[in-house]
Order: C-alpha cells, then structure tokens, then sequence
C-alpha cells in the first residue's frame, strides 16, 4: 500500500515538472532592457527613469511594509526622491499601457 501512495506521489510530482512552460522570456526581457532607473543606489535627491518612449509616466514609491510613501506624474526623466529617507523602496512606474516594478535602494 505504501508503495502505491509513493508510486502516484512520484507520478504527480514528475508530472507537474513535465508540463511544457510558456517562454515569455523574449517580452519580458524587451520589456525590463526599455526601462532603465539611475543611479541606484540613489545617493542624491534626484533618480532619473529613461524608458524607450518618451512618454508621461506615473510612478508611485512603496516602502517595505507596502505603503504608498509618494506618487508622482513626471513629464521629464527626473524624479525629485527628496522626501524619502534612507531605506529600500519598491518603485512602479506606468508609462502608456506598460507597467514596470523596480526597487530603488536610497541612501
């Protein structure tokens, strides 16, 4: 009987990592090479975001209990971070129909 319990525990187990996988690998690495945040570690008042398009973006900053810390619609690829105090962040940025989520270390 234990046997048996095994046997379908290995079935499954060998099942489920031999389901073929959806290789989005090409979008999403043309997605995060279009986006670009610096510098990082931000050691300055000021994080500039280049993306592709040169867009509006949105950008809202959580802090690591995943509070809203500030949000924000630039025009420019500056960033003005001077409210935030030293500590890691989680960025999202929203330009056109992409959203893009960086964590942003400033000291």
């Amino acid at each position: 009987m234990k046997k048996c319990y095994f046997g379908v525990l290995l079935l499954l187990t060998l099942s489920a990592y031999g389901q073929d996988n959806v290789n989005n690998n090409i979008a999403q690495s043309n997605q995060e090479s279009s986006l670009k945040i610096y510098p990082n570690p931000a050691i300055n008042d000021i994080v500039y975001i280049i993306s592709t398009d040169s867009a509006d973006k949105h950008v809202v900053i959580y802090d690591v209990f995943g509070e809203v810390v500030l949000m924000d619609r630039i025009k420019s690829k500056s960033l003005d971070i001077s409210r935030l105090v030293a500590g890691v962040y989680v960025l999202q940025i929203t330009e056109n129909q992409n959203t893009w989520t960086r964590k942003l270390i400033v000291k």
